[in-house]
């Protein structure tokens, strides 16, 4: 499956579909100015907004048009209906498993808006790390072009099984497959060894700038995305304010610069680079270009609040 990180958009069903499989979340922002006061009130504005990694990946794929977007994930009954409505509205077509014992998982996000709007994750995943085995078909793949797992999965046994499955069913058709790390609290809970075998044979990997140094043990951005490259056909590190780096075979072949922005919530900027990233891939864009693509929908992203992008009127 690896060679088809050498010319990604020419692989799997022509014309065909992104499917991304992870995590929907439903995130409580609260946007607060300066240091918490610990035992007493601090102010902030409040919002309840649909999240996710994955789902937010699979919205900001759909947003920025071209291949049908698809999105497996699993939620509680207690959110089930407005997920679902929230994810058709973005233009994806969810395909949810209703857990019946686990709420729909839960995110905090804390952002200080006095330090460029840097947010803090209270994190309780529910029903969202209980996607397994059994929620996964070969059928998931008909008509699909690309496969895209949210790091998530890689953090719970049940996930990691269905993750095994899915693996297989892509290289049984020849799907390339793409991994986004998510969080570098988990990776290091998870292991760095764990993680690089549980990948091997992935296409592409869309690690943070602190998630490729933590993967590799260099503290060089640039020596980390080459080193991945090493690894993984294509490797491509999100920088934040600082752009992105395009590395295969050992090399660093492009950076792509930041587009300006003026950040509200950094919430999901990583997931809107990956989302536009893919779909401009998949629609016949090169690294590098769609890379620009996904820079560009990362600014949109920090201006506005949660991690979904604005709904096109």
């Amino acid at each position: 499956m690896g060679a088809a990180g050498a010319s990604p958009p020419g692989a799997g069903a022509p014309g065909g579909a992104l499917l991304v499989v992870g995590d929907v979340i439903t995130d409580v922002v609260a946007r607060h100015r300066g240091p918490l006061a610990p035992g007493t009130d601090t102010a902030a504005a409040v919002r309840t907004v649909p999240g996710g990694a994955g789902a937010n990946v699979a919205c900001w794929a759909a947003r920025r048009g071209g291949p049908e977007v698809r999105f497996l994930g699993r939620v509680g009954a207690d959110s089930a209906a407005w997920h679902e409505r929230e994810l058709v509205a973005s233009g994806v077509r969810p395909l949810l498993v209703v857990d019946p014992r686990a709420p729909t998982g839960t995110v905090i996000c804390l952002v200080d808006t006095d330090a460029a709007a840097e947010r803090t994750f209270l994190t309780d995943s529910g029903a969202s790390l209980r996607l397994d085995a059994d929620d996964w078909s070969p059928g998931l793949l008909d008509g699909v072009a690309w496969l895209h797992l949210s790091g998530y999965l890689f953090f719970s046994e049940p996930c990691r099984a269905l993750v095994a499955v899915a693996l297989e069913s892509a290289r049984a058709r020849g799907v390339p497959v793409s991994v986004d790390p998510a969080s570098t609290g988990f990776l290091s809970r998870l292991g760095v060894d764990r993680f690089l075998s549980l990948t091997e044979g992935i296409d592409v990997l869309l690690p943070s700038r602190d998630e490729a140094r933590l993967l590799t043990g260099l503290p060089d951005t640039a020596d980390a995305a080459a080193e991945l490259s090493r690894r993984i056909p294509l490797v491509v590190v999100k920088q934040g304010g600082a752009g992105a780096l395009v590395a295969r075979s050992g090399t660093v072949r492009a950076g792509v610069p930041a587009e300006p922005a003026v950040p509200v919530d950094t919430t999901g900027a990583g997931d809107a680079f990956t989302g536009a990233f893919l779909a401009a891939l998949l629609a016949g864009g090169r690294p590098r270009e769609a890379a620009v693509e996904g820079c560009r929908a990362g600014a949109r992203a920090v201006e506005q609040v949660g991690g979904r992008p604005r709904r096109k009127s």
